[in-house]
């Protein structure tokens, strides 16, 4: 078949969504297809340009290309599933969240524009007529992105998981004394919560912190939260790294902390497990606790300072339990049936 990827990427910015669809496409190669991943430029703000890049979407025709039909368009994100084509499928790895569970917290742009109200039903009517009236067949990529799609559209439809990026490469090495939070710097990831709780931790240890800030203001933030309960000789800030290194520091930490708020799926999480590491997070986490069992592969604490420190400080001073907690990880990995295989057996059948 000959399939073409959709995806929207903000220029110069590259996370799990972007690594998703190259995975997707090197999967479908795999699997004997002609695949081709589309990137299209998303701009979010001032949010009076999502109706202009909604219909931007809407005035592509990809059904065929140099006298080749498009046997399947497989899009992933907003606006991207908005594209035209008679053999689409959606797999979605979030809708606009600002028009949907953060407008509901008051977190979102759209709650302080004064098109907000509006912009926010324009998107939801898209949203419902795509994938109920446009697609062959929709996915979401986790339980929980399923969950709003039910909550908001009134639309229940199942759950494809997939590997990480390099799933392959992950290894357990050794056990040392340090707690692992690998993700790019932002409120939503809730870095400025783990750096609080290690305020509580008497053990030897330290927090290590893996990725760039999404703002400097975000990561003088951190640093000023550092330097308030002096902890500089417990918290490490490595910035970005390369893969070699990011693996090697999965490979040898104590746990992998990942609390965030309402998270999509969570490669961190698939990444700690096929390293053999427990997990540390919150109830409130969203689809990092389709796969953390509190007590068997890692710790769910309330996002409290407090109550995150004492996790903080049991798997610091318990090692062996989390050796345990790590191998309970990995076998439930290898029991959740998470392939490529079985990912684009589903999206080409």
């Amino acid at each position: 078949m000959r399939i073409l990827i959709a995806n929207v990427q903000v220029p110069f910015v590259r996370g799990g969504a972007e690594l998703h669809a190259e995975g997707l496409r090197q999967a479908l190669e795999k699997h004997g297809h002609k695949a081709e991943l589309i990137k299209l430029p998303f701009k979010w703000y001032p949010a009076d340009v999502l109706p202009d890049q909604m219909l931007a979407m809407r005035l592509f025709d990809l059904s065929t290309f140099h006298g080749h039909d498009i046997d399947r368009l497989i899009c992933l994100k907003f606006p991207a599933y908005l594209l035209r084509h008679e053999r689409k499928v959606a797999w979605i790895l979030h809708q606009h969240r600002d028009a949907y569970d953060m407008w509901d917290t008051g977190t979102g742009a759209l709650n302080w524009h004064h098109r907000g109200r509006e912009i926010r039903d324009l998107i939801r009517h898209a949203d419902r007529n795509c994938f109920t009236e446009e697609c062959k067949a929709v996915y979401a990529n986790s339980r929980n992105v399923a969950r709003r799609l039910q909550h908001y559209n009134d639309i229940s439809i199942p759950h494809l998981y997939h590997p990480p990026s390099r799933a392959e490469e992950f290894r357990c090495e050794e056990n040392e004394p340090y707690l692992l939070f690998p993700s790019r710097l932002s409120e939503i990831k809730r870095q400025h919560l783990a750096i609080e709780a290690m305020a509580h931790v008497r053990s030897a240890g330290k927090l290590v912190l893996v990725g760039e800030p999404d703002s400097e203001t975000y990561k003088e933030r951190l640093e000023s939260l550092v330097e308030e309960h002096g902890i500089q000789d417990r918290v490490e800030f490595r910035g970005f790294v390369d893969e070699q290194e990011k693996l090697s520091l999965y490979g040898n930490c104590r746990a992998v902390i990942f609390p965030p708020v309402d998270e999509d799926y969570g490669y961190v999480t698939l990444e700690a497990m096929l390293s053999s590491k427990p997990v540390i997070t919150c109830p409130d986490s969203g689809g990092v606790m389709e796969f953390v069992e509190d007590g068997r592969s890692g710790i769910v604490s309330a996002p409290e300072a407090s109550e995150l420190g004492h996790a903080f400080e049991r798997m610091l001073a318990e090692p062996l339990t989390a050796v345990e907690m790590g191998r309970e990880g990995f076998e439930i990995y290898r029991a959740s049936d998470i392939s490529w295989d079985r990912v684009v057996d589903t999206l080409t059948s």
